[in-house]
């Protein structure tokens, strides 16, 4: 194949050396194009990874269907009446297992009794102290009872509290029978605490009630 000189572009012999018109060297431009290194096509571009898929949506959050208000323990929501009724129908529920009677024949002490065992009824006595005390710590959570809002507190407390006095005077004036003659039954430790304690609960909202009819 003829090769062309690259100073004056005459033709020369595939195996010249030198261009026969100027002389120029015709080896440099074989060699230049023999070395000339292969361009190589463009590798084309990684195809880019697929987008990742957007995170699930959380689901909404659960509503609650009620609409009670949280409860916050405050002791200051008791008034003063509440607090006494409270440590009171405490006492009392205690006093309930204490001895109320006890008996002696013939100037010999005999045995004794609880209140709640000589006395069934009592039992009423000791389950609204339970219930007493179990609404006060409620009422500690809120200024207004969500399940309760129309009673009045007033009317709960005095209710309640009535009721025990009621009964423990009952009981504490009505002393269980005995069958055997000669045995005499007195008041013990119990019973006087429990008739204190009920008349302590109940005072705080039943004089100022009473303070108000009569004025």
């Amino acid at each position: 194949m003829p090769q062309t000189c690259p100073q004056c572009q005459t033709q020369a012999a595939d195996d010249a050396t030198a261009c026969p018109s100027c002389g120029a060297s015709l080896g440099s431009s074989s060699t230049a194009t023999q070395a000339a290194p292969a361009v190589s096509a463009p590798t084309p571009p990684a195809a880019a990874p697929p987008a990742a898929a957007p995170p699930a949506a959380a689901p909404p959050a659960a509503t609650s269907g009620s609409s009670m208000p949280a409860y916050k323990f405050d002791t200051a929501r008791w008034s003063l009446a509440d607090r006494i009724a409270g440590i009171a129908s405490v006492v009392l529920f205690i006093s309930l297992f204490l001895d109320w009677f006890s008996g002696s024949y013939a100037g010999f002490s005999g045995g004794s009794e609880s209140g709640v065992s000589a006395h069934g009824y009592l039992y009423i006595v000791m389950i609204l102290c339970i219930l007493i005390v179990a609404y006060l710590v409620l009422r500690a959570g809120w200024d207004e009872l969500p399940f309760a809002a129309n009673v009045p507190h007033l009317t709960v407390m005095m209710v309640a509290t009535i009721v025990n006095l009621v009964l423990v005077l009952i009981g504490f004036i009505f002393k269980p029978s005995v069958p055997i003659s000669g045995v005499s039954i007195s008041w013990s430790f119990g019973a006087v605490l429990a008739l204190i304690a009920a008349v302590v609960a109940a005072a705080p909202y039943a004089i100022p009630q009473l303070r108000a009819k009569t004025m």
